[in-house]
């Protein structure tokens, strides 16, 4: 695969999340959409390009599953950041109930055992453009 490419694709540093004020100024906005895997906020930014924020509780399974559901969201966003409007903040985090979307019988591990990057790519996508459609 050439360099060039996997440079572009790379979610660097400045496109996360990561202080408390930034996850609250996302919020504050009440731009909120969600399906039955993602909960989507955004928020309008000035820095250029867009930024990703990822939070998940602790009743969505132990450390293993939950750093396995945030692995799959930043690898969705990074796959599409070129489809992804750059002048908005994104916060994700799972939806209520979303294990027994996936059929595991509210067992987050099995549940994320069955859970792939497609289902992801497809949730995330379309709540980023119901939520642009709401905001215009």
């Amino acid at each position: 695969m050439d360099r060039r490419i996997v440079r572009r694709l790379k979610l660097t540093k400045k496109q996360h999340l990561v202080k408390n004020t930034q996850f609250k100024s996302v919020l504050k906005h009440r731009y909120r959409c969600e399906d039955r895997l993602l909960v989507l906020y955004m928020a309008p930014n000035t820095c250029g390009y867009a930024r990703l924020g990822v939070s998940i509780g602790k009743s969505n399974g132990n450390a293993v599953v939950r750093n396995r559901l945030k692995r799959l969201i930043r690898e969705a966003f990074r796959q599409n950041q070129h489809e992804i409007p750059a002048e908005f903040d994104y916060l994700i985090s799972m939806a209520v109930g979303w294990s027994q979307y996936m059929g595991a019988d509210s067992i987050p591990t099995e549940a994320v055992q069955k859970l792939g990057l497609d289902q992801v790519h497809t949730s995330l996508l379309r709540l980023i453009r119901l939520c642009h459609a709401k905001i215009k």
